[in-house]
């Protein structure tokens, strides 16, 4: 059977003339496409085969073996659904066709579509298949250079602690607690709202990320304070195994109308949940923690994401600099009169 399908999808299988057995995801639903695909790879291994060519492999395959290498990643969702639209403009298109300048017309449809940001991060997928295809599987003998399109500095979006008591006053509770226990501990939305009860330990204080659950694929070591730890005990009885509950179900959304027309209510504009992590790391800074310290207890794997908030720590900059001044003025004071 020289095709077959898998759920949606097309997948190909034939024997090449050495006695190799070929067999792939065609990475499409439509039977037409998986048979020109087929038919191209069949007569590529017979050329390899009878001619001694070099293989001349596709993105097909090339995509194909990315993902199943990659399968681990925390992105790797993501990363299925940019290929899946990626293919309907390299699908059956051989490596060594796709250009930069083809290449950069693919971005140009997304920016289109999208924003830069959004198109660069197709792209970077797009980098990443065809750097493993020349570096690492040789099918390639060098990978296109991609030109990215620039974007605008991330963002950094807080709060003041005044303006959190406004918003936990529009709250409902289980909301209140969720948002309290983020600012408390800088934990990504999914780490709190999948918090479970084997995660926590309230003699020690302490809770933890594993690290298939993580961003980063590491695992996190949380430090619980008092008010943590009060939210937490709180909740205790309310469900066997997630923490975080509303009416007796796991919470899975936070990004609710409540959660928007709290937001309304207490006057704070261009706010995400997210932005509570950034909140946490902002109130840090100001109040003098170190930024590798912030780094560490945020697991941020750069530490280009941390500088975001040097800014926000003059006055320890201004401690470290006055050293100088000290110096300085120690010279002055000691050099000898004339």
């Amino acid at each position: 059977m020289s095709l077959f399908k898998r759920g949606k999808t097309w997948w190909v299988s034939f024997t090449t003339p050495s006695g190799e057995r070929v067999r792939c995801s065609a990475a499409t639903e439509d039977k037409t496409q998986a048979q020109e695909f087929h038919d191209k790879l069949k007569a590529e291994s017979w050329r390899v085969v009878k001619l001694g060519d070099k293989p001349k492999r596709t993105w097909d395959e090339a995509a194909y073996k990315w993902l199943m290498e990659t399968e681990h990643k925390a992105s790797h969702k993501q990363d299925m659904k940019q290929v899946a639209w990626i293919q309907q403009f390299f699908r059956g298109r051989l490596l060594s066709e796709l250009t930069r300048e083809v290449i950069a017309e693919v971005g140009e449809v997304k920016r289109t579509e999208t924003s830069p940001s959004t198109a660069n991060r197709y792209l970077a997928t797009i980098r990443a298949i065809l750097r493993r295809a020349a570096l690492q599987w040789e099918w390639i003998e060098k990978a296109p250079f991609i030109r990215l399109y620039k974007e605008p500095k991330r963002r950094i979006r807080w709060i003041e602690p005044e303006q959190v008591k406004v918003l936990l006053d529009e709250l409902p509770e289980h909301l209140v607690d969720l948002v309290k226990f983020s600012l408390c501990t800088g934990l990504r939305k999914r780490n709190v709202t999948n918090l479970e009860w084997s995660q926590v330990n309230l003699q020690r204080n302490v809770a933890w990320i594993h690290a298939d659950q993580a961003k980063g694929r590491k695992n996190i070591h949380v430090s619980l304070n008092a008010t943590a730890i009060e939210i937490l005990r709180k909740q205790i009885g309310k469900h066997p195994v997630r923490i975080f509950t509303y009416r007796g179900r796991p919470i899975s959304q936070v990004n609710t109308r409540a959660w928007r027309r709290a937001l309304k209510r207490a006057g704070i504009e261009d706010f995400r949940w997210h932005d509570l992590r950034h909140t946490w790391a902002s109130w840090l800074t100001q109040k003098g923690v170190p930024l590798n310290v912030i780094q560490e207890m945020g697991a941020w794997e750069s530490t280009e994401m941390v500088k975001r908030y040097a800014h926000l720590a003059p006055e320890q900059f201004r401690k470290h600099a006055m050293v100088v001044d000290e110096l300085l003025n120690d010279t002055i004071l000691t050099q000898p009169e004339n």
